[in-house]
């Protein structure tokens, strides 16, 4: 095993340690790190999204940032802007640079910002870059994007355009955990706030935690890790299957019916990316240096889910993404 896998599983530990019942979220937030994607979150409010980034920058070495999107907000108050600076020999201007520019960055409840905000945010993600007056500022090496949206409250939102949705390396879907789950979160969130009273005026309390607390994952764990995963070997069958999982989504009529009356539009050129990225992190994760037809279809929903396109019918069926894909997957082989 090598030292940035090693370092990589401390992570893991450690995020479960803090977060509990969204195992699927922790190694959903771990693949988009290592796969330098950002990833687009969607689910019910208090499941523990934000937690679950903070924990991620918690535990390592990265400056964090969060961005609450509302109807008001700007592109300069993401982006940052041109500031003029008066002084004694004169005036000048200085970039203020926004919250965008940190490691970790968690866009909440990103659907409620009007077009231009989503549009600055999506081509920071994008190009790694941001251009104010002119001047062209880059993004941190390490940098990434999770953004959430609450998928019940449609008053006042603006939803993300399927266009811009492709951009997103993953869209994972969280649910409620089961009971047993939900009593350890219960035990876990009390524990806390014991031990925050605990050290509320006690210096000595307070020093001693720091001192305990572990050593965060340094930045070079996750390039070493990329270095890694970009050696991992897929196969010409391998490859052939992510393109032909991501062909079906255009040809359905060559498939089912059902498929072919469920999908309007297919997935682009990003999703058989994004399989290939994804998949090879998997492996990776998994301590094997190729890449399985089960870590294609492990990572399959979260990969195609937000880049199709659904017809009416499917929507009045009641036809799921998830479902679409489990038919996709049913219907593809492996050659």
């Amino acid at each position: 095993m090598s030292d940035a896998l090693q370092q990589i599983q401390q992570l893991k530990q450690r995020m479960q340690g803090a977060i509990i019942g969204q195992e699927d979220v922790i190694d959903r937030l771990i693949i988009g790190l290592l796969a330098n994607g950002n990833l687009l979150v969607e689910g019910l409010p208090g499941l523990a999204k934000t937690r679950a980034i903070k924990a991620l920058a918690k535990n390592m070495q990265a400056e964090f940032s969060r961005i609450q999107f509302t109807p008001d907000l700007l592109p300069s108050d993401v982006t940052g802007t041109e500031v003029y600076h008066q002084s004694a020999g004169g005036g000048t201007f200085r970039f203020e640079a926004g919250p965008i520019f940190a490691n970790i960055v968690l866009a909440d409840e990103i659907n409620r910002a009007p077009a231009k905000v989503q549009a600055a945010l999506l081509e920071a993600m994008e190009e790694r870059q941001v251009t104010v007056s002119g001047k062209t500022h880059k993004m941190e090496p390490l940098f990434m994007v999770m953004a959430t949206q609450n998928p019940v409250e449609q008053e006042g939102t603006y939803p993300l355009p399927e266009a811009q949705m492709d951009r997103f390396l993953m869209h994972v879907l969280i649910t409620y955990p089961p009971t047993e789950d939900e009593i350890k979160i219960i035990e876990l969130v009390r524990a806390e706030e014991t031990a925050a009273i605990a050290s509320q005026g006690n210096e000595d309390a307070s020093a001693a935690k720091a001192e305990v607390a572990p050593t965060p994952i340094p930045q070079e764990a996750v390039f070493a890790a990329r270095t890694e995963i970009a050696a991992i070997h897929v196969s010409d069958a391998s490859a052939r299957y992510m393109a032909d999982l991501v062909q079906a989504t255009r040809t359905p009529e060559k498939y089912t019916a059902d498929l072919a009356g469920w999908i309007d539009i297919g997935a682009s050129p990003r999703a058989s990316l994004a399989l290939d990225k994804c998949s090879r992190t998997h492996a990776w994760l998994g301590g094997r240096d190729y890449v399985d037809p089960l870590d294609i279809r492990a990572i399959a929903h979260d990969v195609l889910r937000h880049r199709l396109t659904l017809s009416f019918e499917a929507d009045g069926d009641g036809v799921s993404p998830d479902k679409v894909v489990d038919e996709i997957i049913t219907q593809v082989a492996l050659t």
